[in-house]
């Protein structure tokens, strides 16, 4: 175990997503030293988890301001601002050559085990604030390190924890050791992911646009392989707003996908179920039965894809003093500005260092961690977020104070979707969480505000 001590203490970002190294950008601008700490091996690891889908995102949502100022000097060249990339798209043609671009400060293979205020726990007032953070790692190779921070930025997003398939947010009994059951879009390209469900029953739980993908997925593999069907689970019933606004949904990506959805229900190549609260997983030789809450037993299915959201993990920042709302696990003075029950992604109140504080001083949630549970965010709405925090951090209040934020007038929500045909910028998908949430529509509003503003006013 080493202990790093340098005289001159940078500011810590957790993550090399999109948040966090834009987050790394804007620091620069600044004139701080950011130190970027990502548990993969390359920049946006969790976005390459994902690198087979489109997202509904043009290019001109996806590029921070300041990051691209860093990249200048590179020669970097911005892709067409008008096309939808794929998630690997992303990662490749930006994501690691800002990586790069930030050189040194950027470090793999480094993932975050704790968070903590140097020889103060979280029940210590004492001088708490004039102690540097200590962010305590382990590498690749299995070391221990512990590194002082000024400042601590956590990006680390939310895709490493998928929600589960029990009913009331805690695995199903069997869940856990059930060997078929994933938690994600599955990539229908890679052979051996399509041999488990071709010719197969497959089961898909969830409801949002994630499920939609999945399902458009799975019914253009039945088109192909006799046998193959899916099983849509919903909590619910299916109303007239369960597959989302169809073509008169103002984002016709969205609506297409909607549709999609429907016509493999429609069709007989999907069955839904509906107000199935999943208590068990039972196996059946080789495949898997669910059983509900009230005793209702569906027919053996082969595979289950489990689409119920993400939420944060704040495991590591247990001896930080945060300030968390109850239901969404975002912070308090955010939440009810993102609270999923009331806003889509282009009604999400524009917001900065004000709503991201927390009782402890310059330690900040950012990015899709910062919205929780909240599945509404977007890759402009975290840019904004890391210019405002890295402006505070820079002592400029005023700057960190006054939020311009371009948002999409109808907000799709989630980050990745459906890719069909590569050539085609109208057929992007949309999943409930990606490695940086993000949203395309065909116009835009540009609210003004300072953060102070009541809620109200701009919902």
């Amino acid at each position: 175990m080493s202990v790093s001590t340098t005289d001159h203490v940078p500011v810590v970002v957790v993550g090399a997503g999109p948040i966090g190294l834009a987050a790394a950008a804007h620091l620069v601008d600044r004139g701080l030293e950011p130190l970027v700490l990502e548990a993969g091996p390359v920049a946006g690891s969790a976005v390459r988890e994902w690198s087979h889908v489109r997202l509904f995102s043009t290019w001109d949502e996806l590029v921070d301001p300041a990051a691209e100022k860093l990249l200048a000097p590179a020669g970097w060249s911005r892709p067409d601002g008008t096309t939808y990339p794929t998630g690997g798209d992303w990662a490749e043609r930006y994501l690691q050559p800002l990586a790069d671009a930030l050189g040194h400060r950027v470090r793999y293979g480094a993932r975050v085990t704790g968070v903590a205020r140097a020889g103060r726990d979280r029940v210590v007032d004492s001088g708490r604030e004039e102690q540097p953070f200590t962010v305590h790692l382990r590498t690749a190779d299995g070391r221990e390190e512990r590194i002082a921070a000024r400042a601590v930025v956590d990006a680390s997003g939310t895709w490493s924890s998928p929600g589960p398939l029990g009913a009331d947010g805690l695995p199903a009994l069997g869940e856990a050791a059930a060997d078929r059951i994933s938690y994600r879009v599955p990539d229908l390209t890679d052979p051996a992911v399509r041999a488990r469900h071709a010719g197969r029953r497959t089961a898909v739980v969830g409801s949002g646009a994630s499920a939609f993908t999945a399902l458009a997925y799975l019914a253009d593999l039945a088109e192909q392989a006799d046998g193959t069907h899916a099983v849509w689970i919903l909590r619910r019933g299916i109303g007239t707003g369960t597959y989302g606004g169809g073509e008169a949904d103002q984002l016709p990506a969205r609506g297409a996908l909607g549709l999609r959805a429907r016509s493999a229900v429609e069709s007989g190549r999907a069955s839904a179920v509906t107000g199935f609260r999943t208590e068990a997983v039972e196996r059946d030789g080789d495949r898997l039965v669910l059983v509900a809450r009230d005793g209702r037993r569906l027919d053996p299915v082969d595979e289950v894809i489990v689409l119920t959201g993400f939420r944060p993990d704040v495991s590591f920042v247990s001896e930080v003093r945060l300030r968390l709302d109850e239901r969404l696990q975002a912070p308090t003075a955010l939440a009810p500005l993102i609270d999923p029950n009331v806003h889509s992604c282009g009604t999400v109140y524009p917001h900065g260092v004000n709503e991201l504080s927390h009782p402890e001083q310059d330690f900040y949630l950012v990015g899709m961690k910062s919205y929780g549970r909240a599945p509404t965010f977007l890759a402009m709405t975290g840019y904004e977020q890391v210019r405002s925090v890295a402006a505070a951090l820079a002592g400029d209040r005023e700057a960190a104070e006054h939020v311009e934020l371009n948002l999409p007038e109808t907000g799709v929500c989630g980050g990745a979707g459906l890719l069909d045909e590569p050539d085609e910028p109208d057929e992007p998908g949309n999943t409930e969480q990606s490695g940086g949430g993000c949203c395309a529509a065909p116009t835009t509003t540009t609210l003004r505000i300072g953060l102070g503003t009541p809620a109200s006013s701009g919902c």
